[in-house]
């Protein structure tokens, strides 16, 4: 399936701001019992340079974000770049706008860019610093052939197959949504409001969550004699995981790379997944292709690929993994006890079920309001 609104600012959204720092500081190791605690300081330099996150959607919405990189501190803010101007250019021919759709986020209308043309991303700063992406041709990414599971120990192990009979797609990416349902413990028929109990109208019982992992996913095929990507591991969901209580979703996208982008998210993985111990490889340089029009010395991270984009969705259902599982609901430690009076809930901590002569029956609000980890509004897709 192609997906014509493939990009979603929410969706898309990447903190690199911890990641750049640890591909900056090349010598930083966690030697448990063996050193002292070590907290490096980062260069004001290095705790402001430009990232540049997104891709050219050739065949649906372009989204972009601009951010700037900041300490290593844990309560460290995301700095974003506001009321740039941003646009897709084509080389020798027209400009597409990306508008400020929230801020540092820039999105495009739905395009369909001629594939034998080659684009650019152009932008100007607030304060009007200029930078370009080189150009590159759009690559056309082959359709998803299937999206599979299955079972193990540990869980359930998800992975994506494809292929490309033009022979065109040598590297790929992979990114992922999860949606999962979720049901609260305890139905409440009565709310809280105004110092008093009224019959509740809204449904918290039922709701769905939602994850938008960024984990880097890539995948070859140059030393394969078949252009076939087969049982590409994608995520493990574990055995207990409160996802798999009712039923989960995944929706798969698939990214055609050229070999520069596809070695520009290899460095990043590598300084992103795999620093940690003594015998993990050093970072890797990240070396991208946005570059300051006025001084190329001036460090940017980020590589803006040009692609179309395709998506596929599945569903598993509770009943179709084992039966003797213990997946949790996550509720497993919730009781119902009474209260005697409204002003009982007037802290919000516990939420009305129902009532009789006894009294209030309640429980923690975690318990009874599943928006504590979800939403109320059904995904439109939800089958």
């Amino acid at each position: 399936m192609r997906s014509q609104s493939a990009s979603n600012p929410i969706r898309d959204y990447m903190n690199l701001s911890f990641l750049t720092g640890i591909a900056l500081l090349l010598g930083l190791y966690l030697l448990s019992g063996c050193v002292d605690s070590f907290e490096p300081k980062v260069a004001a330099k290095d705790a402001n340079i430009l990232v540049v996150d997104g891709s050219i959607n050739s065949e649906g919405r372009t989204t972009i974000k601009l951010t700037r990189t900041t300490g290593l501190a844990p309560n460290a803010s995301v700095l974003v770049e506001r009321k740039a101007r941003v646009y897709i250019e084509e080389q020798g021919g027209r400009q597409y706008p990306l508008t400020e759709s929230q801020p540092g986020v820039y999105q495009s209308m739905a395009l369909m860019l001629p594939r034998e043309q080659l684009f650019r991303l152009h932008f100007t700063l607030a304060s009007d610093q200029e930078y370009t992406s080189e150009y590159t041709p759009a690559q056309h990414t082959p359709a998803i052939d299937s999206v599979s599971w299955k079972t193990n120990e540990q869980g359930v192990q998800i992975y994506v197959n494809a292929h490309d009979g033009a022979q065109q797609t040598r590297h790929y990416r992979w990114s992922y949504d999860e949606t999962w349902e979720i049901k609260s413990r305890y139905v409440s028929y009565l709310e809280y409001k105004n110092k008093e109990l009224i019959f509740r109208k809204e449904d918290i019982n039922h709701c769905w969550g939602s994850e938008f992992p960024t984990t880097i996913t890539l995948a070859n095929t140059l030393r394969l004699s078949r252009n076939v990507i087969s049982e590409q591991p994608l995520i493990l969901v574990p055995v207990s995981s409160s996802k798999l209580a009712i039923k989960y979703s995944i929706l798969v996208r698939q990214y055609a790379l050229s070999a520069g982008e596809y070695s520009y998210w290899e460095a990043l993985r590598k300084n992103t997944e795999n620093i940690g111990t003594l015998f993990d490889p050093l970072p890797t340089q990240l070396t991208g292709n946005v570059h300051n029009v006025a001084d190329a010395s001036e460090p940017v991270i980020g590589f803006v690929g040009a692609q179309s984009v395709s998506e596929k969705r599945i569903f598993i259902r509770r009943e179709q993994l084992p039966n003797n599982w213990r997946v949790r609901t996550g509720y497993e430690g919730c009781v119902v006890d009474t209260a005697k009076s409204a002003d009982f809930f007037a802290s919000g901590e516990a939420t009305p079920i129902g009532a009789d002569k006894s009294g209030i029956y309640y429980s923690s609000t975690d318990c009874v309001d599943c928006r504590k980890r979800g939403t109320t509004v059904r995904p439109s897709f939800w089958q």
